[in-house]
């Protein structure tokens, strides 16, 4: 018997793939699918009714760390966190924002849920690099020239920062030039680059210009910065300079290729 000729194997090939068949689901299939997408539902449900509705998850404490002159209270108050407000609502961003608004004092600060019922904030407080004496208070200053808090007992260990640019010459043009807002953060550059030991021992940092910058010692020695370019070397070098002089008066690391010392 002759086989099936291309032309019937066509055929069939076309009745086989014709629209494929719905299969429908039995009722215990429905059920099982209702069953499931009734259970996501009330999951979903409950979910939401535990973090916005339940009194479990709500703001109860505020906890407080890394404060050094800051009290715990005050940046509590400045906080202004919403107690008793669902947990999960609290916009910890806000929070942030006004501590850094209230506090100038603050220069970071972290603020964190702490399930079930806390929020945390971790504060990181500016650290003075220089003071500037105003109205017979201090006003501290950091190592971005932010100038953050104003108190009336100098903190130990800080320098004053004495601004006091001549008013002819080139000390005028360097104050005209840079203005009073660049030489003091020429003077907080100059206190940031300073080896431990001898920020330990300064007491007053001068500014009479931009490239006329000197410090006062303990004991009454000085040292000529000059500017506040190339810190890194004129701190090595003054360094140097101290051990191998440690009689000296005076200092000059202006030039650090080319330094001096003098006096005893």
């Amino acid at each position: 018997m002759a086989g099936t000729t291309t032309a019937e194997r066509g055929e069939r090939q076309q009745e086989s793939s014709g629209p494929p068949v719905v299969r429908r689901l039995g009722p215990r299939r429905l059920r099982t699918i209702a069953a499931a997408a009734l259970a996501l539902v009330l999951l979903t449900a409950g979910a939401v009714w535990l973090l916005y509705g339940s009194d479990r998850l709500r703001v109860e404490r505020v906890t407080v760390s890394g404060t050094r002159v800051l009290t715990d209270a005050r940046v509590r108050e400045a906080a202004d966190v919403p107690l008793g407000a669902p947990l999960v609502s609290v916009d910890t961003d806000a929070i942030a924002a006004r501590l850094r608004e209230k506090l100038l004092r603050i220069d970071t600060v972290d603020v964190e849920r702490s399930w079930p019922d806390g929020i945390g904030l971790k504060v990181t407080e500016r650290k003075p690099v220089l003071l500037v004496q105003k109205a017979g208070k201090f006003v501290e200053v950091d190592d971005e020239g932010v100038r953050f808090a104003t108190v009336s007992q100098a903190p130990k260990g800080v320098p004053l920062l004495e601004l006091r640019p001549a008013r002819s010459g080139s000390a005028a043009a360097s104050l005209r030039r840079f203005g009073e807002a660049r030489l003091v953060r020429e003077a907080v550059r100059v206190a940031g680059d300073l080896p431990a030991a001898v920020a330990r021992d300064t007491r007053n940092v001068k500014v009479r210009s931009y490239d006329d910058i000197s410090l006062e010692l303990a004991g009454g020695r000085t040292v000529a910065w000059g500017s506040g370019e190339r810190g890194g070397a004129k701190s090595r070098t003054l360094t140097a300079l101290m051990k191998a002089t440690p009689d000296a008066g005076h200092f000059d690391v202006s030039a650090p290729s080319a330094p001096a010392s003098s006096g005893s």
